[in-house]
């Protein structure tokens, strides 16, 4: 497998199901393997026929369509389209053979539609993106050649900040442009009406920034209103994480917050079909990202909600009421994987769905069976079916051609007593068959409450490296997800201690549990926290590793506090700001680059603004001063991550020959 197979392969994205459940909907996204070009299309599969093969519908030349959604009726298909060089709503006629009819345009809104929802009745639709608090429509309508933003102060292009944030993950922020939600009529497949902002004197981002969606949006099944998340913007807001639920009437538009809200994140609100209950995902500690995420349930008519599975310790991401209305579908990592349970709301009983790899995407049907999508260490995203009784088809093979002609690669969990005595779960991945020793590829994730786990990325993919000769090594050390909140609050203020201790006692299990692996050959690699280990190994570990590939990782834990958006992680996990911390310097890399001696391949994003690029400058600058083997990759068009296909390449390369320069045989030597 190579860095032009993982950028060039198929992404499957947004699923959905028609009314009947004859139908599921989805886009697929393509690359072009020579100008790396990314366009997505929208597919239709027919769920009542074995074998059934997708069929591409609603294709328009030079444009991506994504995003689908069935109307209430199943007779139209809507979704996203750029074709109109601007995002906008159009829907495609489903007749009941499948058969498609012409696009037809269902909006020409003066701003970009970030996403939508539709009215289970089909008569309204919630749309939402980036508009001016001051636009009292989508994209002011009402001003000749307005496209939204009204919130530069001119006549320059300066933008003035009295309160942060300033800039988040990896763009500047607009001074009074916020993630917007305004609802429309529908009337014969088209918007219709007058928007109402849903927001009223709300001031702040819904969905959420940077990463909310569609899930923090929930109609209620009346369709005379809605729920949805907004964390106010204020100068506090960077240091918060306290996430609310407001339910707004589609009449009035003036949003109260819901009964249950706390002091910490709230999110994903979720009516049940008869109208019954609301259920929501919560956290109870302010200002930590990480915590545990409980299921709330409120009952019409109750004062107070309750905690569901209270004593089950995992952290929900996801939450779907089955048709019933009996039971929560929920997703939540558990032990390497990323699995589906079945909570019922009768007495929390929690039941595992799925087995191993990570899953997605869950649309429970009536029958008891439920759509999702699955990815795995072999393979990305496709389509499957759990019948009531267990059984998992597979519906898509979406990179089936592409994946036959690529060797799989051997997956093999191990555990062994880490820091303080307790089990910890490592992998071992390798090719399949391989003959010979192997140098090893020794991965440690970000967050750093993350996994690596059984899935699929399509940045840090260990299948890729594995591919290039290796045995690839993951270790979820201390602070890691699906081990509960115990295992992930125990990295606070310890960012160097227990998970250090961990990676070095799972690199030596590893070596005991495959003799394969050429401990004498090795190069370590990490992004984000993971980047921050590399260099705390490079000053802590010095003699372990040939080469070290620190992707945006943090070196000056002093410089990142003062520069860094979203303050609540920093200082959430390193004990409050830089001034009020009992030993600021403990866990600083900085202060221990006197023993550094490793070559190291450092890699940053100009856009990145979760660690900003000078914290990659700098320890390149000291390992050039220093001669200490060293080079720096920089992307001027990417952000904490690197997103585009020639740059993945680019990367992956850098990254292959890094590697193979400092591992090859008699290299250590």
């Amino acid at each position: 497998m190579t860095a032009e197979d993982l950028a060039t392969l198929k992404r499957v994205g947004s699923v959905a199901v028609s009314p009947d459940e004859k139908w599921t909907a989805f886009g697929v996204t393509e690359t072009n393997p020579e100008s790396y070009k990314r366009t997505t299309a929208l597919y239709l599969l027919d769920l009542s026929t074995p074998k059934a093969r997708p069929v591409r519908i609603a294709d328009q030349a030079n444009a991506s369509e994504h995003s689908p959604s069935f109307s209430a009726d199943g007779k139209r298909l809507y979704y996203l389209s750029d074709i109109s060089e601007s995002e906008q709503l159009w829907q495609v006629a489903i007749n009941a053979g499948g058969q498609t009819g012409e696009p037809v345009q269902a909006s020409d809104l003066k701003a970009d539609i970030a996403g939508f929802k539709l009215s289970p009745k089909g008569d309204k639709i919630a749309v939402w993106g980036d508009i001016a608090k001051d636009c009292p429509t989508f994209g002011c309508a009402e001003i000749k050649d307005n496209d939204g933003n009204r919130a530069l102060p001119g006549p320059g292009t300066g933008r003035e900040y009295d309160e942060l944030f300033v800039r988040h993950w990896s763009s500047w922020e607009t001074p009074g442009v916020y993630s917007r939600i305004f609802a429309f009529d529908l009337q014969d497949g088209k918007l219709s009406g007058t928007a109402m902002p849903l927001d009223g004197d709300l001031v702040g981002d819904s969905p959420s920034k940077p990463f909310g969606g569609g899930e923090e949006i929930s109609w209620s099944p009346s369709g005379r209103g809605l729920a949805f998340v907004l964390r106010k913007a204020d100068r506090n807001e960077p240091k918060s994480t306290d996430l609310d639920i407001y339910g707004v009437a589609i009449s009035s538009g003036k949003p109260k917050q819901m009964p249950g809200n706390g002091d910490a994140t709230d999110t994903l609100p979720a009516f049940s079909p008869d109208d019954e209950w609301r259920a929501w995902a919560a956290m109870e500690r302010p200002g930590y990202e990480s915590d545990r995420k409980v299921i709330k349930l409120h009952r019409k008519g109750e004062k107070e909600p309750v905690v569901l599975a209270g004593d089950w310790d995992r952290s929900v991401s996801s939450i779907t009421w089955t048709p019933d209305s009996k039971a929560l579908i929920v997703t939540a990592s558990e032990v390497l994987d990323y699995a589906a349970f079945r909570v019922d709301i009768a007495d929390g009983s929690v039941t595992r769905l799925t087995k191993n790899g990570s899953v997605g995407n869950i649309i429970p049907l009536k029958d008891g069976s439920m759509i999702f999508t699955k990815k795995s260490l072999q393979a990305p995203v496709d389509i499957y079916r759990r019948a009531a009784d267990g059984t998992v088809t597979q519906l898509t093979n979406i990179n089936g051609n592409a994946l036959a002609e690529i060797d799989e690669v051997a997956v093999e969990r191990f555990n062994f007593k880490g820091a303080g005595g307790h089990q910890v779960w490592g992998q071992i991945i390798k090719p399949a068959g391989a003959k010979g020793k192997l140098p090893m590829a020794f991965l440690v994730h970000g967050g750093p409450q993350g996994s690596f786990g059984d899935s699929w990325s399509t940045r840090w993919n260990p299948k890729v490296m594995a591919s290039q000769g290796y045995a690839v090594v993951t270790i979820d050390f201390h602070g890691s997800a699906g081990y509960g909140q115990e295992f992930m609050d125990s990295i606070n203020q310890d960012w160097g201690g227990k998970p250090l201790e961990d990676l070095k006692l799972g690199h030596a299990a590893a070596l005991k549990v495959d003799k394969q692996i050429d401990g004498t050959r090795s190069c370590a690699l990490g992004a984000s926290y993971g980047g921050y280990m590399m260099n705390w190994i490079a000053g802590q570990w010095p003699d372990q590793f040939d080469c070290i590939i620190n992707h945006a990782g943090i070196f000056d834990l002093r410089s990142f506090a003062f520069s860094t958006e979203e303050l609540w992680f920093d200082q959430w996990d390193h004990g409050g700001p830089w001034w009020e911390r009992a030993d600021p310097e403990k866990w600083n890399p900085i202060q221990h680059i006197d023993k550094w001696k490793t070559p190291t391949l450092f890699i940053h994003g100009e856009k990145d603004f979760r660690i900003p690029y000078t914290q990659s400058l700098m320890p390149f600058t000291y390992a050039q001063e220093r001669n200490i083997p060293s080079k720096l990759l920089i992307f001027a068009d990417e952000n904490h991550w690197v997103l585009k296909g020639k740059n993945s390449v680019q990367w992956h390369n850098t990254v292959f020959d890094w590697m193979a320069r400092w591992t090859k045989e008699g290299q250590s030597e």
